[in-house]
């Protein structure tokens, strides 16, 4: 009979007991249940920020759940918490005089964001406006939006047909994006991309990308969203990605790095002019979920943005990036790796080869890295330090064979 947990993106067939069970983590590592010790190089999925274990934000959470564990933002209802995290959240991003929809997971967020931006068009009268373009590559959560706009192949399949409207444009190409706005302008109601494409390999924006897509999207009444779910949080070395490349996105989601995934918490940021367009007297916006506004999960966020603060962790990104390119350059330079890319404190690697057997030698060797194609994907907490970047270089170039 087959184990109870059925675990994600992973082969049902493949036992309990053949998995790695981590049971502890401190700082940078991660612990399994046999006592090895891994340097958590991907932060256990692109988000603990701050790293594991910070006593900061479980009492933040205790101290919280010891007052109100839980209840629901429907209307009647608030809690100081949730708003405090709204505001909080909203300060540190391109729209501090913005909304903050809350959720509890990236998939959750970039549904929403999607609904958001048909929303838009129909309370515009432009009905029409149906058609939402996605990039090749992009990662976007697989709830059915999301999976609808993945540009991941691979994730859209096998699902049977999937929400209507979406058109793909390759990644790199704004040209390309040029065509379909031409083509399609009158019903596009939005741009959906990450400002630099993680689970689909680690790709930065090319130069001049973002610019356009905010272009195109300006020109023809389109809604630009940017899915920072990964990215944000201080990841490139900005509190948003959108600020690292200074384009200013209508909608903006984000999830993981906002509580370092103590808790789930998510949500969506509305620039000011799209906030407006919802505020009027006898509009009631008719989405949400039972965890919107948590207010424990809320507490770990502010708790977590804090420590961000405090520790200088947006500016350390910067350094991580700097270390890091100066690593992978080198090994570049001496042939052992064909590329690298990234930015702030998330790189990939580029092998000659498919990358699950260097994933796995480097995990015997007590570095956690992620493969993707050809690709390790890098992304560990901002409070990495100089050492525990040398060793994850050092871990790549002694098991890429």
């Amino acid at each position: 009979m087959a184990d109870a947990l059925l675990h994600p993106f992973s082969l049902p067939t493949k036992p309990e007991s053949d998995f790695i069970n981590i049971v502890r983590g401190e700082g940078v590592h991660v612990f399994d249940d046999q006592g090895k010790k891994y340097i958590d190089g991907l932060a256990s999925l692109w988000l603990c920020q701050v790293g594991h274990g910070r006593k900061e934000i479980t009492d933040a959470i205790t101290a919280q759940m010891e007052s109100l564990t839980t209840y629901n933002v429907f209307d009647p209802f608030t809690n100081p918490v949730a708003a405090e995290a709204a505001e909080r959240i909203a300060s540190v991003s391109p729209h501090p005089d913005g909304r903050v929809f809350l959720g509890s997971s990236g998939s959750e967020a970039i549904d929403t964001a999607l609904k958001i931006a048909r929303l838009i068009q129909q309370r515009r009268g432009l009905g029409e406006k149906q058609i939402i373009v996605r990039r090749t590559r992009g990662y976007h959560g697989t709830n059915w939006g999301g999976t609808s706009a993945q540009g991941i192949a691979l994730n859209r399949e096998g699902w049977g047909d999937l929400v209507p409207h979406f058109i793909e444009v390759p990644a790199d190409d704004i040209e390309a994006a040029a065509t379909v706005f031409k083509e399609h302008g009158p019903q596009i109601a939005a741009v959906v991309t990450e400002p630099v494409q993680g689970a689909g390999g680690v790709f930065p924006p090319e130069h001049g990308y973002l610019e356009g897509l905010r272009r195109l999207c300006t020109q023809h009444n389109s809604l630009l969203i940017f899915d920072e779910v990964i990215c944000g949080f201080g990841r490139t070395g900005s509190w948003f990605a959108g600020q690292t490349y200074n384009v200013q996105p209508d909608l903006i989601t984000f999830a993981k790095g906002v509580t370092s995934g103590y808790l789930p918490l998510s949500g969506v940021i509305l620039a000011r002019a799209v906030s407006e367009e919802l505020e009027a007297p006898d509009f009631k916006l008719m989405t949400g979920y039972t965890y919107s506004g948590h207010p424990t999960c809320a507490a770990a966020a502010v708790a977590n943005i804090n420590l961000i603060e405090s520790d200088g962790l947006v500016e350390r990104a910067n350094h991580i990036g700097q270390r890091f390119s100066e690593g992978l350059a080198a090994l570049k330079a001496d042939g052992i790796i064909e590329d690298f890319r990234g930015v702030g404190a998330i790189w990939a690697a580029v092998l000659d080869r498919d990358a699950v057997a260097t994933r796995d030698k480097m995990l015997t060797a007590g570095v956690i890295v992620r493969p993707m194609g050809n690709a390790l994907g890098i992304c560990p907490p901002l409070i990495i330090s100089d050492e525990e970047i040398a060793i994850m270089v050092e871990a790549i170039a002694d098991n890429v064979t």
